[in-house]
């Protein structure tokens, strides 16, 4: 068996074809580029690619720094098998670290799945797998990439990375001012008003799409509108289980009641079902102060497309027509047109967030990835850093499936977009925001005593990108600049003095910190600037962004809402 698994490491990599990847509904997807589908594939039948890195070793581990690696594939076609070659590299330490060991190898996926073991001894290799030596302590990055073979739709590129340490004595850790610690409310800043933080899941389906099956009946996404449970279900699941709002956005192409085109639907119905959702949602919030309840669509397609939700829109968005030339829906949006729809938004003023967005390929602007406009850059205020396994029965918040893309959100910052990260789990099966612990954490200005939050202010806080995406739904995170508050723009001259607070209320502590800058409009890179908590810069004339990533000592993350700055001469 380890010879074989050896055997097979050693194949060379990358593959000769030109090749491309893409993270879809909390999956890494990565396709041949020379090849165009015969045919569009369902929602959710993309390659699953994920890897678990335990962040550090076990406690009897600790000299070696020994641990195993776990990669996950499916590929859930119904119609045949796929090739799938994969990548896992391991560099560090640090941002700047080399390329330490390499794994590599191909499989043939049918209708299951595998799981690979890949132990590491703690040793750095070359590529002629000779030993170097035990590698220092540290943070270090892995990285996973695979490939579908020829014949499979054609996506885009991700980068899906996750930190892992090396940490064999008690090491040091930055030192990060408290939050404060215990609260779920945050205190004025410098005269500002006070703040409630609401942990959310912004991302998730029920029967009036493609999810809401019972756990044990659960194999995937479902046939749209066949499933037991609704978004009352699903908004009384979240609640139960502690969270503070749940916003339910079903696929806005199915509600003919199918996943291709149902040409006998009757456009009524289509959207009658939409108001229905709006309907429960508002009489739900009504009926339990103190819990959130959303309703809303998540428009596009995977293929040569991607996914998109709208938080706040009244209406039914589509492009679909039944037999008679009828539109299955109130609005008419041409599919892909992510321009036209971005403006419709901004009049409308809707808003929206990037749902796990591939680095390319998808949001296509004048043939750019994630394009920048004016009218997208006012309506998207959120960007999906992070996932969890979208077709998920896990009911324990334990999901180790979980996709990273944080470079695709970069992208979007870099191209323009003034956009906070967000933590979702677009829950498919009926474990609503249990499938992990992460959320989307929104700091919404607190209504008078005893008042519960309201959606206006909750879309308020939204639109002010007042938010941080944490992997741990006990984590409290803030970025200042110069006493603003993340998410805020605003001009500045000299110095400028960069803080990140941080608690968890769960005893977490920071086991690495990192504050990342870019240039809004460049599409250059994102590059860490410091490791420490605070630290003060004179940024170039012209704009800036800067965000916080912090590493807890379990290995979760939590990402703060960039700050803008406009560097004054």
């Amino acid at each position: 068996m380890v010879k074989t698994l050896r055997r097979r490491l050693r194949s060379p990599w990358p593959p000769r074809p030109p090749w491309l990847v893409c993270a879809c509904a909390g999956v890494l997807l990565i396709t041949w580029s020379n090849t165009a589908a015969a045919q569009e594939p369902k929602e959710h039948s993309e390659l699953d690619a994920t890897v678990v890195a335990p962040f550090r070793a076990a406690a009897g581990a600790r000299t070696t720094q020994s641990r195993t690696f776990i990669v996950r594939l499916a590929y859930p076609d119904e119609v045949r098998t796929h090739a799938v070659r994969w990548q896992l590299t391991l560099s560090g330490p640090g941002p700047q670290g080399t390329v330490l060991q390499r794994w590599s190898a191909s499989e043939q996926l049918g209708g299951g799945g595998v799981s690979l073991a890949l132990p590491w001894d703690g040793q750095a290799y070359d590529d002629a797998r000779t030993r170097r030596a035990p590698v220092p302590d540290g943070m270090y990055a892995l990285r996973l990439l695979a490939v579908a073979d020829a014949g499979t739709p054609q996506e885009a590129q991700v980068e899906q990375q996750w930190p892992i340490q090396v940490l064999r004595g008690r090491g040091t850790t930055p030192r990060v001012p408290a939050f404060q610690a215990g609260l779920q409310q945050l205190s004025s800043l410098d005269g500002q008003v006070d703040y409630r933080i609401v942990y959310a899941n912004l991302h998730s389906q029920t029967r009036h799409s493609d999810g809401g099956a019972a756990l044990d009946a659960c194999r995937g996404a479902q046939e749209p509108q066949t499933a037991p449970f609704g978004p009352i279900d699903a908004y009384v699941y979240a609640q139960q289980h502690g969270l503070d709002a749940l916003l339910t956005s079903e696929h806005n192409h199915m509600y003919d009641g199918s996943d291709g085109s149902n040409s006998a639907a009757v456009p009524a119905e289509a959207k009658a079902l939409y108001q229905t959702g709006l309907a429960e949602a508002a009489a739900y919030t009504d009926a339990h102060p103190g819990f959130l309840a959303l309703y809303g669509m998540e428009w596009g397609v995977i293929n040569q497309g991607g996914h998109l939700n709208i938080v706040n829109s009244e209406q039914l968005l589509g492009w679909e027509r039944n037999t008679s030339g009828e539109l299955l829906a109130d609005v008419e949006t041409p599919k892909g047109d992510y321009a036209g729809l971005y403006a419709l938004m901004r009049e409308r003023g809707w808003i929206g967030q990037f749902n796990h967005p591939a680095y390319a390929g998808q949001f296509l602007v004048n043939g750019q990835p994630l394009g920048y406009t004016q009218d997208g850059d006012a309506a998207m205020v959120l960007c999906e850093v992070m996932n969890t396994s979208a077709l998920s029965t896990n009911d324990q918040e334990t999901e180790t499936r979980r996709s990273n893309y944080e470079a695709a959100c970069n992208r979007a910052l870099a191209a323009g977009y003034h956009v906070a990260f967000s933590s979702n789990q677009d829950n498919h099966c009926a474990n609503w925001g249990a499938t992990d612990g992460n959320r989307t954490a929104v700091l919404v200005a607190s209504p008078a005593a005893g008042m519960p939050v309201t959606r206006d202010s909750f879309l308020e806080a939204l639109r002010a990108r007042r938010v941080f995406a944490t992997m741990d739904k006990h984590a409290q995170l803030l970025l200042t600049a110069n006493g603003r508050l993340m998410g805020e723009r605003f001009d500045n001259r000299g110095p400028l003095h960069l803080a990140t607070h941080f608690s968890n209320r769960a005893g977490r502590q920071a086991a690495a910190i990192a504050i990342l800058h870019g240039v809004p409009g460049s599409n250059g890179s994102v590059t860490q600037v410091s490791d420490q908590a605070e630290v003060a810069v004179t940024p170039a004339p012209g704009p800036h962004f800067y965000y916080a990533r912090l590493t807890q000592d379990d290995g979760n993350i939590v990402w703060s809402v960039p700050v803008w700055v406009n560097q004054l001469p």
